[in-house]
């Protein structure tokens, strides 16, 4: 079902109104107005006409951008599809590393390089309790999605953690792990590590860039321990694609939650995590709302899903072939992604057929370039009509 309310039209309408009080920079300036054009005659598009009835579909291009909440679908489901063929029979487990709010300065002025070192520290700790022969002593994998924001849009930098329970032993064996609680690993202690080696790859970082920070601030950081969040294990495959489903190409905010933008103003639903999720509307200037949509834009070709160990593209051929022998489960087989066939068989939704008889196929008849309006519209029906009698 089509929102009432875009972030789109948000951007269309105050825009101009926050680039005149806010600086920014020109990737982001291009993202904002790549979402605000999306599906609009500024981008272009083709127009589709019904071999059967004759009906005509005048259809946008997409700006694709990986922020915007209008592009995600197809992309989300195509990369589902290619990771079913990596998932074992084997439970899996959730973990969550969220950076301090003390480091949000510090992240906004080098988005590239914090970030980075959340993935490398995630990784680094995780592999290292693995490896352990007192925790599971086997070489495991994880997937790791970066999310930069809160329900409120704030600045809130953690990486959702997919983690396999077990791991390819020293004799090339399947070994599963011991834990058969609510932890993979004991979530104190990966605190404790995520947070040591996280502060010293920062230090080296900013001495080497000669920054200049608060004193103060390393004190702050271990003042209190770091959040480490395991979540019980997903209870199969099916359970993991649905979680993959639901957060792997996520935005700052889809277009869902936006509820209404009157008098400046714009209110959106969030869930307030602090008083058991319950759900509140939050109401902030338009200028400040696109503010916080733009902190948690990335940098450019930052690359925000990764994959490690056993479930990373150079030792997933050898290491899954090895789990599935263990395991005795066949390799899957690869399946087509086109994105047509993504919507017919993941969407339930035939891309091609009439949506007025459900029974003659759309075809395109007509391109138009980008910034311009779609042709006279007796001109496409007399193209229609041809179409319907050749």
């Amino acid at each position: 079902m089509k929102p009432a309310l875009e972030l789109a039209h948000i951007l269309s309408a105050h825009l101009h109104e926050f680039m005149a009080t806010h600086a920014v920079s020109a990737h982001k300036f291009s993202t904002l107005k790549a979402i605000e054009h999306c599906r609009t005659a500024r981008l272009g598009g083709h127009i589709d006409a019904c071999d059967s009835c004759g009906y005509l579909r005048i259809s946008y291009n997409s700006c694709r951008n990986r922020h915007c909440p209008k592009c995600q679908t197809t992309n989300r489901e195509k990369w589902i599809m290619q990771r079913e063929a990596d998932l074992l029979p084997v439970s899996y487990f959730h973990v969550v590393f969220t950076l301090p709010h003390s480091l949000n300065l510090l992240c906004l002025q080098y988005p590239q390089e914090l970030y980075a070192l959340l993935f490398k520290t995630a990784w680094s700790t995780i592999n290292s309790f693995a490896n352990n022969p007192k925790h599971l002593g086997a070489k495991t994998g994880m997937i790791s999605i970066l999310h930069t924001w809160g329900q409120n849009l704030s600045l809130h930098p953690h990486l959702h953690c997919i983690v396999p329970g077990g791991g390819i032993s020293g004799s090339g064996h399947w070994k599963k792990a011991r834990s058969t609680g609510k932890y993979l690993f004991p979530v104190k202690a990966l605190s404790k590590v995520f947070r040591a080696r996280y502060v010293s790859l920062l230090r080296s970082f900013l001495s080497a860039n000669k920054a200049q920070v608060d004193n103060g601030l390393w004190k702050e950081l271990f003042a209190k321990d770091w959040v480490v969040y395991c979540k019980r294990p997903f209870l199969g495959p099916a359970q993991v694609i649905e979680y993959l489903g639901r957060y792997t190409h996520k935005v700052a905010i889809s277009n869902h939650r936006l509820q209404s933008i009157e008098d400046g103003k714009v209110s959106f639903a969030y869930k307030d995590y602090r008083q058991e999720a319950a759900k509140k509307t939050m109401s902030l200037e338009a200028t400040e709302f696109i503010r916080r949509f733009s902190l948690h834009i990335l940098p450019p070709k930052f690359v925000r899903i990764r994959h490690y160990g056993i479930l990373s593209s150079k030792a997933k051929a050898h290491d899954l072939a090895l789990a599935r022998q263990d395991l005795r489960v066949a390799t899957p087989e690869k399946r087509v992604s086109d994105w047509k066939s993504i919507c017919k068989e993941r969407l339930g939704y035939d891309i091609d057929l009439c949506p007025c008889c459900s029974k003659g196929r759309m075809r395109e008849i007509l391109r138009f370039e980008a910034a311009r309006s779609p042709p006279d519209r007796a001109y496409l029906l007399s193209i229609a009509l041809h179409l319907k009698t050749a």
